[in-house]
């Protein structure tokens, strides 16, 4: 029996959904030993993680061991059939680099922002409709 890979995510956001849907619709039709944890829901004590380190990148946990960022989706990939070209093209020394600084200094910490805003409107006093602004 395959050891599970947790992977955790955040279900609030749009963009982060849509990928781990699929996904999770894949493994689960291929009863592949992937379990996807909400951060919004779960247990992040189990993680080591916040919930502020947690909505700011990916996260999968495979053998004890914690993977964030490209890693972690090297290591998701990997456990789908579908996906092991992937982690091997995106593997490969120079593409995981350039891979790593894209989300690192420009995917994650837009996805982040979006995440920061949703939580800001949910927090947010409505208001009278009085408001000139949108």
């Amino acid at each position: 029996m395959q050891e599970e890979t947790k992977i955790l995510y955040n279900a609030d956001c749009p963009v982060c959904r849509f990928e781990i849907d699929h996904y999770a619709s894949y493994s689960a039709d291929r009863g592949l030993a992937l379990r996807f944890d909400d951060l919004n829901s779960c247990d992040l004590n189990s993680w080591g993680l916040s919930s502020d380190q947690a909505a700011k990148r990916l996260y999968v946990r495979k053998s004890g061991q914690l993977y964030s960022g490209i890693p972690a989706f090297l290591v998701l990939w990997q456990d789908m059939p579908r996906y092991r070209f992937l982690a091997r093209l995106i593997g490969l020394p120079i593409i995981k680099q350039a891979a790593s600084a894209i989300y690192d200094y420009v995917l994650a910490p837009i996805i982040y922002r979006w995440h920061l805003r949703r939580q800001a409107r949910r927090t947010a006093p409505h208001s009278n409709g009085n408001s000139a602004g949108f």
